[in-house]
């Protein structure tokens, strides 16, 4: 069974009252969820965003059509929510980017400092990227997400998305050629 069709037997489960198929559902897709959260800009409250992206799923599974992936629809959802958070917090005051700090590791010295510089670089390296960019790169080599379902969540074409990777990809690797 594809994960589409085992997304499709777990929202039917739930919808017949069985609650392990909402917590299967959850431990399916909260981990890829939060990492997308956090490569969209969001460092706090991405347990928050999650679980505001089920609750949403959860209360709207009538209108899941199907017409893409269990998987890109809470994607939609997750995007519209950080969406709704960033267009919030900039009404609010300045948009400050808040510094992640550094982890301890378990790496001598040298290691930490070149993984932390290099962390760096890749980040500036992505920020630069214009927004829709940003979002196919990420989605496609951080959750390995197709182009098709790529170009749903955004939006787009899937021969567009193509060009926005590759066309980020050149502009990533140049800049760290740079360096």
């Amino acid at each position: 069974m594809d994960d589409g069709s085992a997304d499709v037997a777990l929202i039917e489960r739930w919808k017949g009252g069985d609650q392990r198929a909402a917590a299967e559902i959850v431990r399916r897709h909260a981990q890829a969820l939060a990492r997308f959260a956090a490569s969209s800009g969001e460092r706090e409250e991405l347990d928050e965003l999650v679980q505001d992206t089920f609750v949403r799923a959860f209360n709207s599974l009538e209108s899941f059509r199907a017409d893409s992936t269990f998987r890109t629809w809470l994607f939609t959802i997750l995007r519209r929510l950080v969406l709704d958070r960033k267009r919030s917090e900039k009404r609010r005051r300045n948009q400050v980017e808040l510094d992640e700090g550094h982890a301890i590791q378990a790496y001598d010295a040298l290691d930490a400092l070149v993984a932390d510089e290099t962390a760096v670089r890749v980040r500036q390296a992505i920020e630069r990227l214009s927004p829709l960019q940003k979002e196919v790169f990420v989605l496609r080599v951080t959750e390995g997400m197709a182009y098709g379902e790529i170009a749903t969540l955004v939006g787009s074409t899937e021969g567009a998305c193509r060009v926005h990777y590759h066309n980020a990809m050149r502009s990533v690797k140049e800049f760290l050629d740079d360096a």
